[in-house]
């Protein structure tokens, strides 16, 4: 992981984080094609529909589209 510069905005970090989530979401899906074992799979696009719902989360802070995340 690489350092950042400090910025206070909460919604820079979230940017960052959903970017990142993104990115592995996509990896993981990406080596669901990759490999043969059922298991393995299963393992892998459970994971990236858990960070999906992880990077949902994130979004709905950023837009306030959730009644628990308006400011």
């Amino acid at each position: 992981m690489r350092a950042s510069t400090h910025n206070s905005d909460p919604h820079h970090h979230t940017a960052n984080i959903e970017r990142m989530l993104e990115e592995l979401v996509t990896h993981l899906r990406n080596d669901v094609e990759q490999v043969e074992e059922p298991k393995a799979q299963a393992l892998f696009e459970t994971a990236a529909e858990v960070l999906q719902g992880l990077k949902t989360a994130f979004s709905h802070y950023d837009t306030g589209s959730e009644p628990g995340m308006r400011r």
